[in-house]
């Protein structure tokens, strides 16, 4: 007797994905973490890190289980314990009032937003008004904001503010936020020098190269995509900027997912190819989360589109006491 014919289960269906190279962490984020998990080796636990180091809850509640402890404000820190400035950078005032009350702290500050700090004091010291570009609330644009007098500064987030704002009768500089939109503020930048020709631009783009590096390889995998996911936090500028230039450059749908389990596989059915990037501020073992959840449903084939190399890396400052 024949034995009866059996049919195989069906097979997944495929899925291929296309991995935008750069992705993940940046040179800045990776020194603002390594500065938290040194000073903890140190100094022992706890050691304080004032704001989310990085906007990316995976490495808070990693380094948390390191024994660090995240504070919105320096009264919440013992006098005693170090405390770590995020790596948004923060107002002078803040290690001023370290200083008052002879606190010790390590500045975690990236140093690409120093260099924003520092260019907009000299505007500043030169008798310009700045025009910073940026996103009124991140913790970034508080930082730069708050190493001016108040009124030095004139905060621009849209095209539509340049026809509005009333900068003072003097010269004028811009400086811009390092995590925005390379296309949108190009197109702010062009708004000012056409209202204000005179003005003066940084000697060096503000947008930092991780910014200007994952829109672009964004951009490269997006034409080719039905599908987009960013890994990345909703509070990092940089990763809902991914997003948006994902949307912007020929991609039907593009979301954005913190960790693999927050994603529906389901979400991707008839999606024959899929481009995945990651935020500057989201480790790369996330990105293989989000891979293990799709081949659990899909045969998942990887490419990788390299726009651009990362050699870039920042000095970690001596783990000496640190500064009172």
């Amino acid at each position: 007797m024949t034995a009866p014919l059996t049919t195989p289960a069906d097979p997944k269906p495929p899925l291929h994905v296309l991995l935008a190279g750069p992705r993940g962490f940046c040179a800045g984020v990776d020194r603002a973490i390594k500065i938290v998990e040194q000073a903890i080796g140190k100094f022992g636990a706890p050691v304080y890190v004032r704001h989310e180091i990085v906007h990316n809850k995976f490495v808070v509640q990693n380094l948390e289980a390191q024994g660090a402890i995240f504070v919105e404000e320096l009264e919440e820190v013992p006098e005693d314990a170090p405390v770590v400035f995020s790596a948004h950078g923060v107002p002078k005032s803040v290690p001023a009032e370290a200083r008052r009350r002879n606190m010790m702290y390590l500045d975690a500050t990236c140093p690409l937003v120093s260099k924003v700090h520092r260019e907009a004091e000299r505007h500043e010291a030169a008798g310009r008004h700045i025009l910073l570009i940026g996103h009124a609330g991140h913790p970034e644009v508080i930082g730069t904001l708050g190493q001016l007098p108040p009124e030095a500064v004139t905060l621009v987030e849209t095209v539509e503010d340049v026809a509005r704002i009333q900068p003072p009768d003097r010269p004028l500089a811009f400086t811009t936020q390092t995590t925005l939109s390379v296309d949108d503020t190009a197109e702010i930048v062009a708004a000012l020098k056409a209202r204000f020709p005179g003005i003066t631009g940084p000697g060096k783009e503000d947008i930092c190269y991780a910014t200007t590096n994952r829109q672009a390889a964004v951009k490269a995998i997006a034409a080719r995509s039905e599908m987009v996911i960013v890994v990345g936090a909703p509070n990092s500028s940089n990763s809902v900027r991914l997003r948006e230039v994902a949307s912007r450059s020929g991609c039907p749908r593009a979301i954005m997912v913190q960790r693999g389990a927050e994603l529906d596989p389901a979400e991707v059915d008839g999606v024959s190819v899929l481009g995945l990037t990651a935020g500057a501020s989201a480790p790369e073992v996330l990105v293989e989360e989000v891979l293990d959840r799709l081949r659990e449903r899909f045969t998942v084939t990887t490419e990788e589109v390299v726009v651009a190399v990362e050699d870039i890396t920042f000095r970690v400052p001596p783990m000496q006491r640190p500064n009172r």
